[in-house]
């Protein structure tokens, strides 16, 4: 029963029990409202007691960010992020570096920029679309393992890697 169907039908039982032998319609407004409360307090909380507890995933660390990176990344932008990987030589355009991303910002971190970047979202500009450019998706097959992100002060399902990648790009900038 939801908590307005709960209010609803104490108030309706309220309302069929006379208090001390006076009729309900005669009891004042604030005596129907604190029975309410004084018996719908106790009641939903025993409720919510019953209820299982939903844990929030925990949040990915840098060390996940790093693992990610070292696996998918290391081979274009370099072991320190700065564009200079094995395979960086014959790319057009040259991988970027990394590190610079918040002095690129204003000093500020973009991370929902980056999020979109990598997780391989088209509607970027014509010339900085994945659809004009080398760099991989990574977003595809990623959406069984989410953990809420805070982006731009909004919390968004984010692939726990891509998430844990942000926390380890954010953490190399000079």
């Amino acid at each position: 029963m939801s908590i307005p169907n709960l209010s609803r039908f104490l108030i309706q039982i309220m309302a069929k029990t006379p208090a001390k032998g006076k009729h309900p319609r005669d009891l004042p407004e604030d005596h129907m409202m604190k029975t309410t409360i004084a018996l719908g307090v106790p009641l939903f909380l025993g409720l919510a007691a019953c209820m299982p507890a939903q844990t929030q995933p925990d949040a990915p660390d840098r060390a996940e960010g790093a693992a990610f990176f070292a696996e998918n990344c290391v081979q274009c932008h370099g072991v320190n992020a700065q564009g200079a990987g094995a395979a960086a030589k014959g790319l057009r355009p040259q991988p970027r570096d990394l590190t610079l991303l918040a002095r690129n910002n204003g000093g500020r971190f973009p991370q929902t920029r980056t999020l979109a970047y990598i997780y391989g979202d088209p509607a970027g500009d014509a010339t900085d679309s994945h659809l004009h450019r080398v760099m991989p998706q990574f977003g595809e097959g990623m959406a069984l393992d989410l953990v809420p992100v805070d982006l731009d002060g909004q919390l968004t399902p984010t692939p726990r890697v891509l998430a844990g990648l942000l926390v380890y790009l954010e953490s190399i900038q000079r």
